[in-house]
C-alpha cells in the first residue's frame, strides 16, 4: 500500500537537552533496503530541527549540507542546533547531526522574512502530463525484492519519470537530463513548513539519476555504490507537495568518481519553487 507515513515519521522530532549547542532534537531514520539511511531523510530532519528554533514570520530560503558519515537506520540521530543569528530580515542556524557519538551530518539553514518582489524563473519544459505516465509501481509490476517494494510504495511520494525511470534498466536515451513529476501519496496538512519539508525530503531520491542515465547505470546495476557528498537547496516560492510538481534535472558534470546533479522544482503551471544542487559518489560494479 502506498502511503506518506515514512515522511511523517521522519520529521517527527523529539526535543531533548542540548549537549553542544542551543537546542537539540532526536529523529528516527526511516527503514530502507540497504544499510545506510536515505539522504533526503537526513536533510529534512535537520531542516525540521532548524525550523523549530525560528519565529513563525520567517521562512526557509536555503540549506547547505555535508554528508560526513553514513547514517544507521536502526538508531536515532541527535540534531544539535546553534542559533547563529537573528536579524530584522534573516536568521541563520547551524545544525550538527550526531549518531553513535560521531558527527555524521552538517547543515547551515537560512531563513527570511518574506517580501513583495517580482519573480522570474526558467520556463517549464514541455513534458507529458503526469496522468499519462506510469507510476513507479506500474513500471515495476511483476518484479520482486525489497528494493522493488520500496521504489513502488515505500518512499512516500508518487514519482513519474520522463523519458523513463532507471530502476532496473535505463529507459530511454543515455542523455544527461530528465524530469520527474512528484506528489505525496497522501494529502498533507496546510502548514507551508510541512510542504517545504516534503520537498526537501523528496529531492534526493532522483537528483543523481541524470548522472546514472548518461553513464548507462540503473540503480539495480550489480555492484553499484552511490553516496551523497554534499547538498544545497534554495526555496523561491511556496507550493503544495501533495499537488504535482515537476522536478527538472540534469547532470552538470562527471569526473573522478563523482557526479553533480542540478534540479529545479516547478508547479504544474510553471512557477519556480526550488533549486537543488547535489554532488554524489558513484562507484560502478563494472568498468565504464
Amino acid at each position: 500500500m502506498s502511503t506518506s507515513a515514512a515522511f511523517h515519521r521522519a520529521i517527527a522530532l523529539t526535543e531533548t537537552a542540548p549537549e553542544h549547542a542551543d537546542r537539540a532534537f532526536e529523529a528516527q531514520p526511516q527503514p530502507v533496503p540497504w544499510p545506510k539511511a536515505y539522504g533526503g531523510d537526513t536533510v529534512a530532519q535537520s531542516v525540521a530541527a532548524a525550523l523549530r528554533t525560528v519565529d513563525d514570520d520567517r521562512v526557509l530560503h536555503s540549506v547547505h549540507s555535508s554528508f560526513l558519515r553514513g547514517v544507521d537506520v536502526s538508531e536515532p540521530v541527535r540534531y544539535e542546533v546553534e542559533l547563529i543569528r537573528d536579524g530584522r530580515g534573516f536568521s541563520t542556524r547551524h545544525v550538527r547531526g550526531h549518531q553513535h557519538g560521531k558527527l555524521a551530518f552538517l547543515a547551515t539553514a537560512s531563513f527570511h522574512v518574506p517580501e513583495e518582489f517580482p519573480e522570474h524563473g526558467p520556463a517549464l519544459p514541455e513534458v507529458p502530463a503526469p496522468e499519462t505516465l506510469r507510476s513507479s509501481a506500474e513500471v515495476l509490476a511483476g518484479l520482486d525484492g525489497p528494493d522493488i517494494e520500496y521504489w513502488s510504495h515505500g518512499r512516500s511520494f508518487d514519482m513519474r519519470h520522463v523519458p523513463g525511470p532507471v530502476y532496473v534498466e535505463v529507459e530511454g536515451a543515455r542523455v544527461p537530463h530528465q524530469a520527474v513529476w512528484v506528489r505525496s501519496f497522501e494529502a498533507l496538512d496546510d502548514d507551508p513548513r510541512t510542504h517545504q519539508l516534503a520537498i526537501a525530503y523528496v529531492c534526493d531520491y532522483t537528483i543523481l539519476e541524470p548522472v546514472l542515465r548518461v553513464l548507462g547505470l540503473p540503480w539495480r546495476e550489480e555492484g553499484l555504490v552511490t553516496a551523497s557528498l554534499d547538498h544545497a537547496m534554495w526555496f523561491h516560492a511556496p507550493a503544495r507537495a501533495d499537488e504535482w510538481l515537476l522536478y527538472v534535472q540534469e547532470s552538470a558534470g562527471i569526473s573522478d568518481g563523482r557526479g553533480l546533479g542540478l534540479g529545479r522544482f516547478h508547479t504544474a503551471d510553471g512557477r519556480l519553487i526550488a533549486t537543488v544542487a547535489q554532488e554524489g559518489m558513484i562507484r560502478p560494479g563494472r568498468p565504464l
